[in-house]
């Protein structure tokens, strides 16, 4: 509904139920990508998809993700998710206190989008989760989307970003199939019908919607960070 999947909270009970990180890891970014697909393609459906900052953001977000995992030794986590923590709440409280007022842009700041898209692949792929929550409000605000175009818009780049980054997991044997099984079960049906519900519901009722997620989440990533 939001043009999130929201494996950062997800992420957490999969760890529970394979009792391995990194299996869980591999298993919940399969989980995201395939929630993800499914909304996308509501999403795509209902004409919410904007495919030339699709074209634009998708690249640099696959690269930065390759990039994060390539130098996620080499940085502290919990200062990852510090930071994290810190842009998901601003961002956060931004969409919920600030007058809620459809502004969606004319020309696109299509640089603007695929510069920001590269840096939240590279935290992203450094922490081991797609981070849809950094990459949406960026789509809102810095590119000019409105929420509706900027939730199939997420979706789709999510979805690219989750499939890349399952194929090295399932690679390396760093996924639980039973669970994802299970996973699956529950996400696709539930990414498409969160997307059929989006088309329902006002631009101020989603704003402040993302807005309250994005604090939720962001006090998760803080209390990973502490």
């Amino acid at each position: 509904m939001l043009g999130l999947v929201l494996g950062t909270l997800r992420l957490p009970l999969i760890v529970l139920a394979t009792g391995s990180p990194l299996s869980a890891a591999g298993t919940n970014i399969a989980v995201s990508a395939a929630a993800a697909g499914a909304g996308a393609v509501r999403h795509a459906r209902e004409g919410r998809v904007d495919w030339r900052v699709v074209a634009w953001t998708a690249p640099p977000s696959v690269a930065g993700a390759v990039a994060g995992a390539l130098i996620s030794d080499d940085v502290s986590e919990s200062l990852l998710y510090a930071v994290i923590a810190v842009v998901l709440g601003w961002s956060g409280l931004d969409l919920v206190l600030r007058p809620i007022k459809p502004r969606p842009r004319e020309t696109l700041r299509l640089g603007r989008g695929a510069g920001l898209s590269f840096l939240v692949g590279v935290v992203g792929g450094a922490v081991g989760v797609i981070l849809g929550t950094l990459r949406m409000p960026a789509l809102v605000r810095s590119v000019g989307l409105d929420v509706r175009r900027a939730a199939g818009t997420n979706l789709v780049v999510g979805f690219v970003l989750g499939v890349a980054a399952f194929a090295v997991y399932a690679g390396a044997g760093r996924v639980d199939w039973v669970i994802l099984a299970a996973g699956l079960a529950g996400a696709i049906p539930g990414g498409w019908l969160g997307a059929r519900a989006t088309g329902r519901l006002s631009e101020n009722v989603l704003r402040l919607a993302l807005g309250i997620v994005l604090v939720v989440v962001a006090l998760a990533f803080a209390v990973q960070a502490l």
